[in-house]
């Protein structure tokens, strides 16, 4: 189950096991940083690669040409959009 994040505290705590963080600290030394830093450094890194693929819309070959086809010729407005784009007008 996931934790709710605590965004009030700069702080954070993890348990790892002790190869792991074996492991960490022997990056950490051959990195010449602290441990805190390389994590951080790390995990951002991580974070955005994560954040920009879950942005990002990537298309199959065959849906490309279709919407780049819909791009270049949009259809015209159905009756629904147009009722839509109406409703909106009047909220104004």
């Amino acid at each position: 189950m996931p934790r709710i994040a605590v965004e009030d505290n700069s702080r954070m705590s993890l348990r790892i096991r002790s190869e792991d963080k074996a492991l960490l600290l022997r990056a950490v030394a051959l990195n010449q940083t602290d441990l805190t830093e390389f994590v951080v450094r790390h995990a951002l890194r991580a974070a955005q690669d994560v954040i920009e693929q879950a942005d990002r819309i990537q298309l199959s070959p065959r849906d490309s040409p279709r919407v780049l086809e819909l791009l270049e010729n949009p259809p015209s407005p159905n009756k629904k959009l147009l009722a839509t784009a109406k409703s909106l007008k009047k909220q104004r």
